[in-house]
């Protein structure tokens, strides 16, 4: 691919991306949302970080696993945290040390 069709395709990426995104502020900017759809925009965030992590925790070379699986024991012990503390930093060391610990262990 040659230096001017890269370009053109970044530009052409960048100008489809930013107008996705800025759609729904140019269109509903000055619209009041109904009660019902800030109610279920609520949901967006963990629905999203859900979708992206759980594939993470449960998949593991060989295929989706539960039984020996270090990373979801790490993210049911980072869950735990972040349940009963609510502080990012604490969560973060705890899934990480427990990530870890059983990796030196050999649990995987």
């Amino acid at each position: 691919m040659d230096t001017l069709a890269l370009a053109g395709l970044i530009v052409a990426l960048a100008v489809t991306s930013f107008g996705t995104r800025s759609s729904f502020i140019l269109f509903l900017g000055r619209r009041a949302a109904s009660p019902a759809l800030q109610q279920a925009l609520r949901f967006v965030p963990p629905a999203v970080l859900t979708a992206l992590v759980l594939p993470e925790l449960v998949m593991a070379a060989s295929g989706p696993t539960v039984v020996g699986n270090a990373r979801l024991a790490a993210g049911v012990v980072a869950a735990a945290v972040a349940w009963k503390t609510r502080n990012t930093i604490f969560t973060i060391l705890a899934g990480m040390l427990c990530l870890h610990g059983l990796r030196l262990a050999g649990y995987g």
